[in-house]
């Protein structure tokens, strides 16, 4: 026997134990049991491995043309879905996708970043790897900061557990998640545990009945309450029990921009979207003339307020969000949205006799073709996209005057209204129609996006030609970036005009118009409602100095402040 050997320890054969299963596969169970069917991403060295796994499962991966609009498509996906995930190698692919993440944790959208990264052993080893930046922990630390829970999967006796640790956390928050496999990790052996170790979140009794109590008590004595149901009604599944609760008492209800379409705008008791001052001048007033506003899952942001030019006294406010309710001034800390609507429903409240406001908004006036070669203005535009909107739409607006606008459009029962509408990040619109028609294939989205915003992130729409997706995308081109020339002009919100309604000959699919006035507009969207298995993108020329009624109103009202 060589005299060295006796020093050197047999190696160790693992015998798998009854119920072990590989981390890859786990996860990937995991992943199936919560109704994902679709990872969206970009395929890189660290994390080929994985891939391979959920490529013979019954999930499919949907490429992108690069990690951001992975990001953009999951977020979207999860806002149809209820989660959504992307997967992409360490660094270089993680880091592009901070700016997705953070957008959809700031919007509270239930969204898992899967990132391969460098072996365990090979860190030892080997030292400085590719794609690395600081110590091996430098990509978790980051995303730390943006996401509610997170988890580095190297330990078999604890991976199960972490994996359903921060699933939990998902799904409980309606935010982000990361989780980081080690590619030397992929097939380890592991012992799944209780998948529900996360006891599920509950009201303090005490503090519910007492929240409870005050509120009805102040209801019960309003003569003109208002109902305000924002985003975290839609991300808990709460609108059929808010929307019965209005129903039950004639309460009059509203969205906010980031909540708009969490209840059916056609509805008889709908107000309008709030937006303060942006809004429509008789929904604004309707509500702040309320003697009680109830403000259910509505975070007070600045878009939502129409850049604070909202008045909503707290004297006559209940703000109510999850885990937190704000009445008047008392405030109670542990009472959950969905258990206040639901103790709430079971008061006895009168039922209200106030009537929903008229609303003169030209935008929900028929749209009728006077002459075809008048050049096509903003509220005409927004006017004819809401004369087409059907029960199958979804809209997916960008950031800028085409969200803005989109505040006016009348949006179906069945349909949905999504945007960035807090985080404002643009780009974020093509990416994520791809996420609403991979996650929901009975939608069509019809996107609206500027010329700046589109530059970004347009080319998505390779992905579509790819999937034979078929959104109808309308680029509003007004010769750069509309909304900052609005708060300062300068040169510096100039950019390249581009030709891009050809952009289909270079994707080799698609189908493309150039609209220069009401009757080209009318011709063209009249043909592509009826062309399916293919992306539409109709090119509007635009007057630079053009934008919507929504963004004069906010104009005006911020002069006035």
């Amino acid at each position: 026997m060589d005299p060295i050997s006796k020093f050197i320890p047999a190696p160790v054969i693992h015998v798998p134990q009854l119920g072990e299963i590989t981390l890859g596969s786990y996860l990937i169970q995991r992943l199936v049991e919560l109704g994902v069917g679709h990872i969206f991403g970009i395929p890189g060295d660290y994390v080929l491995g994985f891939m391979k796994k959920v490529e013979a499962s019954p999930i499919e991966i949907v490429g992108t043309t690069n990690e951001l609009c992975a990001g953009y498509a999951a977020d979207a996906y999860a806002r149809v879905r209820g989660l959504g995930v992307c997967c992409v190698t360490y660094a270089v692919g993680g880091f592009s996708l901070a700016n997705a993440i953070a957008g959809a944790y700031a919007e509270k959208s239930p969204v898992i970043l899967i990132s391969g990264a460098p072996g365990v052993r090979e860190r030892l080893r080997k030292g400085l790897l590719h794609h690395m930046v600081g110590d091996s922990g430098t990509q978790r630390r980051v995303f730390e900061q943006i996401t509610a829970a997170s988890c580095v999967l190297d330990d078999p006796l604890i991976a199960a557990r972490e994996i359903d640790r921060v699933l939990a956390v998902c799904l409980q928050t309606k935010q982000p998640v990361y989780i980081e496999i080690p590619r030397d990790k992929l097939d380890m052996l592991v012992q799944p545990g209780n998948k529900h170790l996360n006891e599920t979140p509950q009201s303090d009794p005490n503090e519910l009945a007492e929240a409870i109590g005050e509120a009805s008590w102040l209801l019960g004595r309003s003569s003109s309450p208002v109902l305000v149901a924002g985003i975290e009604v839609h991300r808990y599944n709460l609108e059929s029990k808010v929307l019965a609760f209005a129903e039950k008492h004639n309460l009059p209800i509203a969205s906010t921009l980031l909540s708009k379409s969490v209840v059916p705008e056609r509805h008889p008791l709908y107000v309008g979207t709030y937006l303060g001052g942006m809004g429509r001048p008789e929904t604004t007033k309707f509500i702040e003339e309320s003697d009680r506003i109830l403000l259910l899952g509505v975070p007070l942001t600045d878009l939502d307020t129409g850049i604070f030019t909202h008045q909503l006294p707290p004297e006559k406010t209940m703000f109510v969000t999850n885990n937190i309710v704000g009445i008047r001034y008392h405030t109670y800390q542990h009472v959950l949205l969905g258990d206040f609507i639901d103790g709430l429903s079971g008061c006895s409240l009168p039922t209200f006799k106030r009537s929903v406001p008229l609303v003169d908004n030209p935008i929900n006036a028929p749209w009728t073709l006077e002459d075809p070669q008048t050049p096509i203005k903003v509220q005409r535009l927004f006017q004819k996209i809401n004369s087409i909107l059907g029960e199958n739409h979804t809209i997916v607006a960008d950031p800028g005057d085409a969200m803005f606008g989109a505040v006016d459009l009348s949006v179906h029962s069945g349909s949905e209204f999504l945007g960035s509408a807090f985080y404002a990040t643009l780009g974020w619109a093509v990416p994520a129609a791809i996420g609403v028609q991979t996650g929901r294939p009975s939608t069509r989205p019809i996107v609206l996006v500027g010329d700046g915003a589109f530059q970004m992130t347009g080319f998505e729409l390779s992905t579509a030609v790819r999937r034979g997706l078929d959104p109808i995308v309308i680029l509003f081109n007004n010769k750069g970036y509309l909304t900052e020339r609005f708060i300062l002009e300068g040169k510096f919100n100039d950019i390249q005009d581009w030709n891009f309604h050809k952009l289909p000959e270079v994707l080799q699919g698609g189908k493309g118009y150039e609209v220069w006035t009401e009757g080209e507009l009318d011709l063209a969207l009249t043909e592509v409602l009826a062309i399916r298995g293919q992306f539409c993108l109709i090119h509007v020329h635009l007057e630079t100095g053009d934008f919507s009624p929504a963004l004069k109103r906010l104009a005006l009202a911020l002069s006035k402040a």
